[in-house]
């Protein structure tokens, strides 16, 4: 494929920053945006925004109602959404079951659920894994059982990311008890107001509520809320998770690592001279900055072969997932380390606007709390030891 620069990419980013000076509020404006997701009332009034002008799901082709732009565009946009601090988007509903409904959904489904999704009314969390059932998804026990034009699901999900503000939740549940691992599972869509659900909060150790244990108790879902056929459950998520590997590959996210590292290079001294003139300092940021531009590289091969179906892109995104959550801790840790003292100190983040800081602690503001939170992007989506598996096997096959 041609890694070559987009001609046009200068103009679409002009063109992106040109809406982000017009439409995006000022009240809305998070800088320096670490992992976690914005507040439920900007995610929304932003999303409304976006659809439009009908950019309200950036990576959708043009044929679902999506902009249709190319992986360079997407990730233009999403940098230059970074760079101005607009609201996050809700991603689980955007890049993982938006695309699942269109490819598997039923018209009615469609109709139902895409809509609220793209106005921002609907916002949605992922109930795959459980205790004991984490990367080894084939292996969950919450059950669903026929009861006439209704399951009966009974069980427990971990790690459920925002489910406490969610209004919907995708779940994989075991609809066949006898079958096969993986032959035995079926997805389903349930309204978290449904009687029976109970969320309890985890706090995580970035000192943050996003992650959830979810508990289903005879919770009663109507059949039609079932995507796809029973048992078809894993070829969905299979085709799901293609999408988690590239999203969690978090290209902005490292851009913005290197725009953060190399302001501290002009800021932070090393004695009486600025940062960036410690070799040691120099040569790891020259280093970073390579290895995030094979990323940019890898992100774009990836696609291209989702886009052409070819066998060697599952093989491929969980090589994309391993090197790029590896070089997200990488980046983070140093990023913090580079404040020197001032990293010993998790100063408040972004989101506490009436914080005063000094110049360095400015620049910390976050980061400590960033940096713990990508301990954990070498495990969700799948640890990169099962991501490592995966392309072990899969080249016996080629």
């Amino acid at each position: 494929m041609d890694f070559q620069p987009d001609r046009n990419l200068e103009a679409f980013r002009q063109n992106v920053r040109a809406f982000l000076r017009e439409r995006l509020p000022a009240d809305l404006v998070r800088p320096l945006r670490t992992g976690t997701r914005s507040a439920r009332e900007d995610v929304t009034r932003w999303q409304r925004i976006l659809n439009e002008q009908g950019w309200g799901t950036p990576s959708w082709p043009a044929e679902h109602g999506g902009p249709g732009w190319s992986v360079q565009e997407r990730l233009a946009f999403d940098e230059e959404c970074m760079n101005a601090g607009a609201p996050t988007q809700d991603g689980g509903a955007q890049k993982l079951l938006g695309p699942v409904l269109n490819a598997f959904g039923t018209p009615e489904q469609k109709a139902a659920h895409l809509p609220l999704l793209l106005n921002g009314e609907r916002q949605w969390c992922q109930g795959f894994s459980e205790p004991g059932s984490g990367s080894d998804l084939a292996s969950l026990r919450t059950r669903a059982d026929r009861d006439g034009d209704h399951y009966v699901v009974n069980g427990q999900k971990i790690w459920t990311s925002y489910a406490h503000r969610a209004d919907w939740i995708f779940l994989l549940v075991r609809t066949d008890q006898e079958a096969k691992k993986q032959a035995g599972i079926s997805f389903l869509l349930v309204d978290m107001k449904t009687p029976g659900i109970t969320v309890r909060p985890i706090r995580s150790i970035d000192d943050c509520h996003h992650l959830n244990e979810t508990f289903f108790d005879n919770v009663r879902v109507p059949v039609t809320n079932r995507v796809g056929a029973e048992g078809e459950g894993w070829s969905i998520t299979k085709f799901l998770l293609n999408n988690e590997h590239a999203s969690t590959a978090d290209l902005p996210v490292l851009r913005r690592y290197l725009k953060q590292l190399r302001s501290l290079a002009v800021v932070a001294r090393d004695g009486a001279r600025p940062l960036i003139e410690r070799t040691s300092f120099a040569l790891r940021l020259a280093r970073f900055e390579a290895e995030t531009n094979a990323i940019a590289m890898m992100v774009q091969r990836v696609a291209a072969l989702e886009q052409d179906h070819s066998p060697a892109a599952h093989a491929m995104g969980s090589i994309l997932k391993v090197r790029a959550t590896e070089l997200q801790q990488q980046m983070s840790t140093f990023v913090v380390e580079s404040l020197g003292d001032h990293g010993a100190v998790a100063y408040p983040g972004p989101q506490e606007r009436d914080a005063a800081a000094l110049p360095m602690q400015e620049l910390g503001r976050g980061l400590a709390n960033e940096m713990f939170f990508r301990r954990a992007s070498t495990i969700y989506g799948g640890t990169s030891e099962v991501q490592r598996t995966i392309v072990a096997r899969s080249l016996f096959q080629f």
